[in-house]
């Protein structure tokens, strides 16, 4: 495992860190639903991540390809939980645009993902 392959692995699990927090403090805040929709996607795409690393780091998918899915997923999640979860909490947005753009580059992310699993690895 490479020291990319454990940068997106520990942000994948602090993703779900994030996740179960923003979970939590859902239940107790007047933004719930916007905040618990952040924290779905975060819960939901932190094991893909995890998963892509692992498949890339064990050669069964196109590493890089992987590699980039797992940074645009990472990205993305970034981009749109923390927009919603800033709106929720604070009411102000990251940036403007910053939840669409994050939500464009979740699906590249996993249209990067199909790739890799297509693509034959070099093992």
């Amino acid at each position: 495992m490479t020291g990319l392959d454990r940068l997106l692995a520990a942000s994948a699990a602090l993703a779900s860190l994030l996740g179960v927090a923003a979970s939590a403090a859902a239940a107790h805040t007047s933004g719930g639903e916007t905040l618990k929709t952040a924290a779905q996607f975060l819960l939901f795409h932190a094991p893909a991540v995890l998963a892509l690393t692992g498949f890339a780091a064990a050669g069964l998918v196109r590493s890089g390809l992987a590699r980039a899915a797992s940074a645009a997923l990472l990205l993305g999640l970034v981009l749109f939980s923390g927009d919603l979860a800033m709106r929720a909490l604070t009411g102000t947005p990251l940036f403007p645009m910053a939840a669409p753009s994050g939500g464009v580059i979740l699906m590249a992310g996993w249209a990067l993902a199909a790739v890799a699993a297509l693509v034959p690895s070099r093992r």
